[in-house]
């Protein structure tokens, strides 16, 4: 038996390759810059749909997606060959490019910055944590309104 049919069996979210099998899920946390509560019901949506499609271009899996006025919590299966960093500077640029083209109401909260997001932001594997537990923390979010 491979060490491919052996973890698959297992669990299929493991990723594997040839000589390795892993599963690296990162939860991240990104603050809206000077954690002002712009966000909306509309803006986490389309946040949302731009970090997936920056996700797609990673061969990045998200996994769960939630935030609140300020802040958004992307929780993402990432590939062995993805530095955490990268995918996380595409993750902010192109979300905030996105939504300041889509929503002017948003620009003018941000007119001298020029960026949506704080330069800081949390990255963290949930050391052991069941991803249950991790996906109901990001799902408990208080959506804004």
């Amino acid at each position: 038996m491979t060490l491919r049919s052996e973890v698959t069996s297992v669990d299929a979210n493991i990723r594997t390759g040839r000589h390795r099998a892993l599963r690296m899920h990162v939860h991240l946390a990104s603050l809206t810059k000077y954690r002002h509560p712009v966000f909306t019901d509309r803006h986490p949506t389309r946040c949302e749909e731009a970090m997936r499609a920056v996700c797609e271009d990673f061969e990045a899996e998200p996994v769960e997606f939630n935030g609140e006025n300020n802040h958004v919590h992307p929780l993402v299966n990432v590939p062995p060959k993805v530095a955490v960093s990268r995918l996380v500077n595409s993750l902010k640029g192109v979300s905030s490019r996105r939504l300041r083209q889509e929503f002017p109401d948003l620009v003018r909260h941000y007119w001298r910055a020029q960026r949506l997001w704080s330069g800081s932001y949390f990255a963290g594997s949930f050391g052991g944590a069941p991803l249950s537990i991790v996906k109901q923390y990001i799902e408990q979010q208080n959506r804004p309104h």
